[in-house]
């Protein structure tokens, strides 16, 4: 029987109380629950800042108005089916 992915990933988290304070892994979990991004990827990354003082809160970025799209981008798959130059398929 295989561990699910979520189980994987919850067993990690909670091995990481054997290298750092548990206090900051719990910081870390939470943070990343309150922005809506509970992943192992964003837990490992507030926790490393918390460890090494780095800031956790980032300031909003807003691009400034010279960068705002003036056409939105629309896809084009049937561009695709010229690139291919028929119906051909590998073997």
């Amino acid at each position: 029987m295989h561990a699910s992915p979520a189980s994987q990933w919850m067993v990690e988290i909670l091995s990481l109380v054997l290298h750092h304070d548990e206090q900051d892994v719990l910081c870390a979990v939470e943070m990343a629950l309150e922005a809506g991004v509970p992943t192992k990827t964003l837990v490992l990354n507030l926790l490393h800042r918390l460890v090494d003082g780095t800031p956790t809160d980032q300031p909003d970025v807003k691009p400034p108005s010279s960068l705002a799209l003036k056409k939105e981008p629309e896809a084009n798959v049937a561009g695709y089916d010229g690139l291919r130059g028929g119906t051909r398929h590998a073997s």
